[in-house]
């Protein structure tokens, strides 16, 4: 039993309270005696686990990052010390007395069998995705039948927050692979008893079967890639298909901005759909979950809703590490109160997010959770580029999506960074691959985009490239990849000798 609906209204100090609680039981039973990774560290450290007792006591812990996952010749599977891996003799030792009596009664009154049997199905690894590995190599994270649970759960909540009820139906366009987002629809719909068709996007139906299955499912939902979705509804408009059904589209594993918002509203009322809300979502793998907003008008997002009985969420500064204030910029960092298989706390996500967290209750929908900004961005999109002999720039790649998406006239875009001559020497080009429509003034769009680019960037493109649609699909993988190559570093690595 879910018991979402005892949490989503609770005070501030209740919330804590709760945190406090799962946090000092989790680090003593869970994480401290099962875990090879932070067991060392907390040894290392010298960390008693009964040193924490609140959320304010894990500044004591040291961070874990992607970096902590990478294997190395010492360690060739590095993923499985995060995997929590009890026995006999650590249940014994850890575990507090009144469930170690509970389990004896439960081994008298039903057998031995049966108590093994139980553990092992708690912690037993059964499922698994990976990191997409579009900056690293992807890494495995397993799920125990605890976790999938979880999962059921979570999924569970994000529909309710979309106010999405049983009675509708749902097209699930999510490229399917064992990567957290297609696997969160799934189990959303069982955990919500809502009909989900899952096509596995491009790659497994093509488009146009994933257009033919909508128009003839006519769900009121459709969640996808914010990419892929905006490709597929603009093929579905060039062929005049009407989509009057549709209600809500729900946007994962990618940022998405209010010009993008705004952009594929235009796209939806062309084809008869009125009246639809559009979600931003957002999770990472280490998480195993990922979280919503609730309806709202564009240009006036909820934030994301924080699961506070599952996670704890801190933002820190991404330079001295430390924790920043409610509503303050940061980067996010991820602790589990409740995971089986692999479990991190404290881990930087990597994540920057502005407006950071607040705990005010949410305008829209009234629930007290503390809720992220949807302004969040990669850390690792911040790149140094050397674009003369004297000086280099730092530039947020994001920001492109907000400069590039206001332009109507652009129906797609790319951004490629080489080296002149292909010289790992040489200085850093920065070029703009963007599609338009045929009715646009190329000549006054280029100008316009090399000013818009320099005055919200204070950097000027090398080149801007003006590509057929089909051209361009092709470059961004919209039909192939699990991500689209939205911003392409060509610069080859300068060889060490």
């Amino acid at each position: 039993m879910d018991p979402w609906k005892n949490i989503e209204y609770l005070s501030r100090q209740a919330v804590s309270q709760l945190q406090n609680a799962k946090l000092k039981k989790f680090i003593a039973a869970q994480l401290y005696p099962f875990s090879p990774h932070y067991q060392k560290l907390f040894d290392q450290q010298k960390i008693k686990p009964s040193q924490i007792k609140t959320i304010d006591d894990l500044r004591r812990i040291p961070f874990t990052s992607k970096a902590d996952f990478v294997s190395t010749d010492e360690s060739p599977e590095k993923f499985r010390e995060f995997i929590l891996q009890p026995d006999k003799t650590k249940i014994r030792q850890h575990w507090p007395i009144n469930r170690l009596l509970s389990l004896a009664a439960q081994s008298v009154i039903q057998g031995k069998q049966y108590v093994e049997e139980k553990i092992s199905r708690e912690y037993r690894p059964v499922f698994l995705t990976f990191t997409t590995g579009t900056t690293n190599t992807p890494i495995s994270y397993l799920y125990s039948e605890y976790d999938v649970n979880n999962l059921y759960l979570s999924g569970g909540r994000m529909l309710e927050l979309f106010d999405i009820k049983n009675s509708e139906r749902i097209v699930n366009i999510f490229p399917f692979a064992p990567h957290l987002a297609f696997w969160q629809v799934v189990f959303g719909g069982l955990s919500s008893g809502v009909l989900v068709l899952s096509t596995g996007g491009g790659k497994v139906m093509s488009s146009e079967g994933n257009i033919a299955a909508i128009l003839k499912m006519k769900p009121s939902a459709i969640l996808g890639v914010p990419s892929y979705v905006y490709h597929l509804l603009r093929l579905a408009e060039s062929k005049n298909c009407r989509m009057d059904f549709l209600k809500k589209i729900v946007l994962g594993a990618a940022t998405v901005t209010d010009s993008f918002k705004l952009k594929l509203m235009s796209l939806l009322h062309s084809m008869g759909a009125k009246d639809v809300s559009i979600f931003g979502t957002y999770g990472f793998t280490e998480a195993r979950s990922a979280w919503a907003e609730c309806p709202s008008a564009v240009g006036n997002s909820s934030g994301y809703h924080l699961y506070p009985d599952k996670e704890i969420i801190e933002i820190i500064d991404p330079q001295t590490g430390q924790v920043k204030k409610e509503g303050e910029d940061g980067e996010i960092v991820y602790t589990s109160l409740d995971s089986r298989g692999s479990a991190v706390i404290r881990y930087r996500t990597g994540d920057f997010v502005e407006g950071g967290i607040t705990y005010e209750p949410c305008p829209f929908c009234r629930r007290t959770v503390g809720r992220l900004s949807n302004k969040i961005s990669r850390i690792s999109d911040v790149k140094g580029l050397q674009l003369s002999k004297i000086k280099g720039s730092l530039v947020n790649l994001n920001h492109f999506s907000m400069v590039l998406g206001d332009f109507p006239e652009i129906i797609e875009w790319q951004i490629e960074i080489r080296k002149k001559d292909n010289d790992p020497h040489e200085v850093d080009q920065l070029l703009v691959y963007i599609s338009v429509k045929d009715s646009c003034n190329r000549g006054q769009l280029e100008e316009e985009v090399r000013n818009k680019i320099f005055l919200s960037m204070e950097i000027s493109p090398n080149a801007i490239v003006f590509c057929s649609l089909p051209e361009i699909v092709r470059r961004l993988e919209l039909e192939t990849a699990s991500k689209e190559k939205r911003i392409l570093d060509s610069r080859p690595k300068e060889k060490i000798l």
